[in-house]
């Protein structure tokens, strides 16, 4: 996700396309399982399919327990973050001429992206849904935002703990001209609709959020506030639980979130003007701790991260 401010230098966003990095593979081509790759530390390891948790029994392809990301610059890229590894995928291909804003990705590997098209205020929104493997778009028609809804964050949950049924909640973002965020909706595929649940509570309603789900029927915002919070959500109501600061990390203009294998990753990049691309930092709940430096400067901006409900929610062995 990103600011507004963004939409009033697109000239220069654009211009900071992706651009080599240590961890970047760019021929766009995944790695099959088994092939050597460089960790963090440089040295090669085998890549193994992630032992996943299925409620229901339903089988996960491997592809659909990655993480994705989606660039300011239209690109699509898969993420293994226990290797600190990016592979470009592609150049996303929608008909559309609009800006990509926030990605979630559903149990099919099918990535659902939303675009705005915004000067000062956003005039128009729409959902595509992608092909990760080739970044194509498929031929599921748009889903069309209403107004105080154009731009949002997104993010798949399952319905509980074990069950496979999800849902593609999202979040609505301040409009300079609209008001502050209407909070949490969800997305009804059938309809091609977009259902308000109620806004957030406490201290952060209204502010701006990116969303992340797991398969174990949680969901989770990254509030871009000062400092930044994450902080679980009701999915019911949209109420705000379990808020938690994370203290060093600057409030961005460019965001991303995604949970995997137990841990939190935010994805942050400041103003475009800087030159500077994302970093990616992680949040360990499970003792508290937050390493700044897990990525930084990784070469191109981040404005959207996605992961399914297949996806670990326990550490891999």
């Amino acid at each position: 996700m990103r600011r507004f401010s963004c939409a009033l230098v697109a000239s220069v966003v654009l211009a900071c396309g992706p651009q080599p990095s240590a961890f970047t593979e760019p021929d766009g081509q995944a790695p099959q399982d088994g092939s050597p790759l460089p960790d963090a530390s440089g040295a090669d390891t085998r890549v193994a399919p992630v032992p996943v948790r299925d409620g229901g029994g339903s089988a996960c392809s491997e592809a659909a327990q990655l993480v994705y990301v989606l660039t300011d610059s239209n690109e699509l890229y898969s993420f293994r973050p226990n290797l600190r590894r990016f592979t470009r995928i592609g150049a996303l291909r929608c008909p559309t001429a609009r800006a990509p804003n926030s990605m979630a990705i559903d149990r099919d590997a099918v990535a659902w992206v939303n675009y705005v098209e915004s000067s000062l205020g956003d005039s128009a929104g729409s959902i595509y849904r992608v092909n990760t493997a080739d970044a194509s778009c498929t031929s599921a028609p748009p889903i069309n935002l209403p107004r105080q809804w154009f731009r949002v964050g997104m993010g798949f949950s399952t319905a509980s703990a074990d069950s496979t049924e999800e849902t593609l909640f999202v979040t609505a973002t301040p409009d300079p001209f609209a008001g502050p965020s209407m909070g949490l909706g969800r997305i009804d595929p059938a309809r091609g609709a977009l259902v308000p649940i109620g806004p957030f509570s406490g201290s952060l309603r209204g502010q701006s959020a990116e969303l992340t789900g797991t398969g174990d029927g949680r969901l989770y915002g990254f509030f871009t506030t000062n400092p930044v919070q994450v902080a679980r959500l009701n999915r019911a109501t949209g109420a705000v639980e379990e808020p938690r600061s994370i203290h060093g990390l600057e409030t961005p203009q460019a965001w991303a979130f995604s949970f995997w294998g137990g841990d939190f990753y935010l994805y942050t990049a400041p103003s475009a003007l800087t030159g500077r691309s994302s970093n990616v930092t992680r949040y360990r709940p499970s003792d508290g701790s937050v390493d700044l430096a897990y990525m930084s400067q990784i070469g191109f901006r981040i404005v959207g991260a996605g992961v399914s409900t297949c996806a670990p929610i326990t550490p891999p062995p």
